[in-house]
């Protein structure tokens, strides 16, 4: 009698799993829009950080510090720009409130033809 087979094992038919890292890289690989609120300068290094990952597409509302320090505004826009146009990535104003950032994977529409242009907080400053 053959213990292998007894127990389920059959020599003949080893089958196995490959345990790898394909489901931590397919969490990873997975687009994610994060929400942002700048308040004061300091809180562009959230959105730097979340950038430089890789997998992230900032959502930034600009209202607050917009309405305290204009100043502080123009500093956060010029930096976060920077770092975007280094990754190779995009960034545009929605509104007078809302600025999107992406990495170089993704790209926000720009219409080229608009008949009334909304002010833009990145051509303001």
């Amino acid at each position: 009698m053959n213990l292998k087979r007894l127990f389920g094992k059959d020599s003949s038919s080893e089958d196995f799993i490959d345990v790898s890292e394909t489901s931590m890289e397919e969490k990873k690989s997975k687009v994610m829009v994060r929400p942002f609120t700048l308040r004061q300068y300091d809180d562009i290094n959230d959105i730097l950080a979340a950038l430089r990952e890789g997998y992230n597409i900032a959502v930034i509302d600009i209202k607050p510090i917009r309405t305290k320090d204009v100043i502080e505004l123009k500093r956060a826009i010029a930096k976060i720009k920077k770092t975007v146009e280094a990754m190779e990535g995009t960034i545009a104003g929605f509104g007078e409130n809302i600025i999107i950032a992406t990495p170089q994977f993704a790209e926000v529409y720009k219409a080229q033809d608009r008949a009334a242009p909304a002010k833009n907080p990145l051509e303001l400053y």
